[in-house]
């Protein structure tokens, strides 16, 4: 699995190293003004980016810089086109006392293009730098598509969207889930078993097409990341994440505030930890993984309820018919078994449950997280949560934003950045 990466993302406030000005090393220029170094820059742009509409005076609190490098920091931001600034009215909340503190908010005119890629559809959406995702189109597949067929349709589908933009919106980066096992250096896609896909290049040919930066990942541990900075585990330094979906079972780890990548981005994949013995054959070669005895296919059968409707299975679920609940039953005990192998690996705060597997939590209540801790340690458990994703079907898009925006969070004023972006607007349908 592969995650965003780039300096330490832990906490927004927690203190970060300047990024290096040459790219090579960790010294800044003697002669660069502080307020104008590109790890500050960044570090204000982030914090905005992930807690704001943050007010000038916060920022000086949570960054240690001293209020004239702020309102520098600020008002390069401004002249890039990557915060606003507003003043609040007297007696507002946020005015506070005596002189009002500007509120710095990320742009929402500053976008990143969201891909995900499914076995029966691929999206794109564009979600703002503050966050809100601006517009979306998702092309249905006839047959799952191969990486190929996926650029040609992220391709058809992004130029849609480009032609809606406002003017003054630009596209500064893509990012892309992928159901499978992904190369971080490259966005390989080195093995996506329900795509079909094995050692696909995906990340550099579709960035050829385009004209602007892409990166790939695993779709779980872009929906752990984006848990953690918006939704259920929200500033949760330790969490596990997995999510239910057409694609089986996908894991995502965040261990420390980093996510959990392993030596070559590919850990993670809790859908394939052994959870039954006399279980189904999966097609990774193993009897008995996770995915294959909880699997939404066999939630969706039994209910009787279309494959991506969760509403709809939730529903069904509460009505509590004997045939559904056995295949419940199975399903629980198998997603519990799996959840106590990631909590004695892992120690996390948090397990975030998305996809079937939310509405399968819903409908159980507190009863996979007392079968979790039955089966486990108890000093392990002490803390534990088991909670459902908040982001909802946004999960995927707002973690695959969070990579597309990876340089411009690196470096605000970094010329690569700024350069793709101005070739995008050329390419601009009139």
């Amino acid at each position: 699995m592969s995650g965003p990466r780039g300096p330490r993302p832990g906490r927004s406030d927690s203190p970060r190293a300047p990024e290096p000005e040459d790219g090579r090393s960790g010294r800044v220029s003697a002669t660069k003004p502080a307020a104008t170094k590109p790890g500050n820059a960044a570090r204000v742009l982030r914090i905005v980016h992930e807690d704001g509409p943050v007010t000038r005076a916060e920022l000086t609190r949570r960054t240690g810089l001293n209020r004239s490098t702020i309102l520098a920091l600020v008002g390069e931001l401004v002249d890039l086109g990557l915060v606003h600034e507003e003043t609040p009215a007297p007696g507002t909340p946020g005015a506070g006392v005596g002189r009002p503190s500007g509120v710095v908010r990320a742009s929402s005119d500053v976008l990143a293009a969201a891909v995900t890629v499914e076995i029966d559809a691929v999206g794109v959406a564009l979600v703002g730098l503050d966050g809100t995702v601006r517009d979306r189109e998702v092309e249905a597949q006839q047959d799952v598509p191969t990486a190929a067929q996926a650029m040609d349709a992220v391709v058809r589908v992004l130029a849609v969207l480009t032609a809606r933009t406002a003017p003054a919106a630009r596209i500064v980066g893509v990012g892309v889930a992928v159901p499978g096992i992904v190369r971080v250096e490259d966005g390989t896609v080195r093995d996506a078993p329900h795509l079909g896909w094995r050692d696909e290049p995906f990340a550099a040919p579709l960035a050829d097409r385009i004209g602007l930066p892409v990166r790939a990942a695993n779709d779980a541990n872009l929906g752990a990341w984006a848990e953690r900075l918006y939704g259920s585990a929200r500033g949760v330094d330790d969490l596990v994440y997995l999510n239910g979906g057409a694609s089986g079972i996908g894991g995502g780890i965040v261990s420390a505030g980093r996510p959990f990548s392993g030596a070559d981005g590919y850990a993670g994949e809790l859908g394939h930890t052994f959870v039954a013995a006399n279980g189904i054959r999966c097609h990774c070669g193993a009897v008995g993984c996770l995915e294959t005895e909880a699997s939404r296919s066999a939630l969706t059968l039994a209910t009787g309820t279309p494959p991506d409707d969760l509403a709809a299975l939730a529903v069904a679920l509460a009505a509590g018919r004997p045939e559904v609940e056995r295949v419940v039953d199975r399903q629980v005990a198998a997603l519990a078994t799996g959840l106590r192998n990631a909590i004695h690996t892992v120690d996390p705060e948090v397990v975030v449950l998305g996809g079937f597997l939310g509405a399968l939590l819903g409908h159980v209540g507190d009863r996979i997280e007392a079968d979790v801790r039955a089966q486990s340690m108890p000093a392990m458990t002490e803390r534990l949560r088991i909670v459902p994703a908040a982001l909802g079907t946004d999960v995927l898009v707002r973690g695959a934003a969070e990579i597309g925006f990876r340089d411009l969070l690196l470096d605000p004023s970094s010329p690569t950045t700024t350069g793709r972006a101005a070739a995008a607007e050329e390419a601009r349908p009139a």
